[in-house]
């Protein structure tokens, strides 16, 4: 008979040899029934399982060691069946755990989604938000025209700001659609990083004059005395023998060598409804240029059957339409000199301010912006606190550019 040691660690051996199957047979076991539907495994049928899965896989075992087959007492076999059942008890109840805490609905989806770091998250009206900057140079897209110098640089040092709520793929789009509307890109994608670094890869407007012409009308050009200071934009009679047709300035350009700027005229200065930074010491940027006057070439967008009009003249004279001073453009460069910027905003359904009145909302004290004007059928100025928004709904809001870009997230 062999000392009782020797006996002992015989029994740990063929246990630890005898149990692994049953173990791993009891922890996955444990975790289906616990994952799918939440119930445990009794320790009593852990203890039934074992026995059986043991008995067979370590009954053969122990026919194979002849220093268990011949032991007057079968102390090796008790150990060995204790270690058994510590191990697949151990297994199950770890399995068990694991189907607990395991999310119950994980998809292949939400195991790639990529995800914001909390670092980067600020809290503004209580709302979390993120900063979103370039990571790196523009890079062009191929197939397409290089970036210009200046439209890159702009790019590159550009700040933008979303809800942080949001997957990375959703910030990834609304950025790339920003970048599309406000410079007219042809082609933008956009990849952010956990930490809001957008890596970008743009192509630049390739549209012409077709895109500033609206349907139904058509552009002509023609060659007469152009009067000083006639930029883009103005509204001109075009004076022929047959008639007279009245259009828009699409462009112009005279025989003068030097043209003249707008803000080179003292006390002058552009009138934007957006744009620029919110520092109030900022020079607005500069107004389109304007002609010196002197004989040159009008490109002026008209209706269809006064386009034949003007074609067929054998000369056209050019004159201005007055458009007279009025006091809104005089209160927005006002507003626009304090850094104070202009936007039309839609209440999206389901959105945080569908539903709810603007003091409900506190526009003001929450977002720092002030509403001037709601479209629900009709154009409500100065509404007070008490106007109720719905889905739909146009607001006419002022503030800075970054007050804006939020209030406008949070009506989305």
């Amino acid at each position: 008979m062999a000392a009782l040691p020797v006996e002992i660690v015989y029994g740990i051996y063929l246990g630890i040899l005898a149990g692994i199957i049953p173990a791993l047979i009891a922890g996955a076991l444990g975790f289906v029934f616990k994952y799918f539907t939440d119930v445990s495994i009794p320790g009593f049928g852990v203890v039934v399982l074992a026995l059986a899965i043991a008995g067979v896989n370590g009954g053969l075992l122990a026919l194979n060691d002849k220093a268990i087959t011949q032991a007057e007492h079968n102390v090796a076999i008790v150990v060995a069946i204790i270690v058994v059942l510590m191990l697949t008890l151990y297994a199950h109840a770890q399995g068990d755990k694991l189907g607990e805490q395991l999310p119950k609905r994980i998809t292949l989806k939400k195991i790639t989604e990529r995800t914001l770091s909390t670092d980067v998250v600020e809290l503004v009206g209580g709302r979390g938000q993120v900063r979103v900057t370039v990571a790196g140079e523009v890079a062009d897209v191929e197939g397409y025209p290089p970036m210009p110098t200046e439209l890159r640089a702009e790019l590159q040092d550009g700040e933008w700001t979303f809800p942080a709520d949001v997957p990375l793929t959703e910030l990834e789009t609304r950025l790339a659609d920003r970048l599309r509307n406000d410079h007219d890109l042809a082609e933008v994608s956009v990849r952010l990083d956990e930490r809001a670094r957008a890596t970008i890869a743009a192509a630049p407007p390739v549209g012409g004059l077709s895109k500033r012409v609206p349907a139904g009308k058509r552009a002509v050009s023609v060659d007469t005395l152009v009067p000083t200071g006639v930029a883009r934009g103005d509204v001109v009679d075009l004076v022929t023998p047959e008639e007279t047709v009245t259009g828009t300035v699409l462009s112009v350009k005279s025989t003068e060598k030097k043209a003249k700027n707008a803000k080179d005229e003292p006390g002058e200065s552009g009138v934007a409804t957006d744009g620029g930074t919110d520092d109030a010491t900022t020079e607005p940027p500069e107004p389109l240029a304007t002609t010196a006057g002197g004989e040159g070439r009008v490109t002026v967008v008209v209706d269809r059957p006064a386009a034949k009009t003007v074609l067929a003249a054998p000369a056209t004279q050019v004159v201005v339409q007055a458009r007279g001073t009025r006091r809104e453009f005089e209160l927005t460069t006002l507003l626009r000199r304090g850094g104070r910027r202009f936007r039309r905003v839609s209440v999206k359904a389901g959105g945080l301010l569908d539903g709810i009145t603007i003091g409900e909302a506190s526009v003001r004290d929450t977002y720092d912006v002030g509403v001037l004007a709601v479209r629900h059928d009709t154009w409500q100025f100065a509404p007070p606190e008490s106007t109720e928004l719905s889905a739909g709904d146009e607001l006419f809001v002022v503030g800075t550019r970054g007050a804006l870009d939020a209030f406008a997230e949070v009506a989305a």
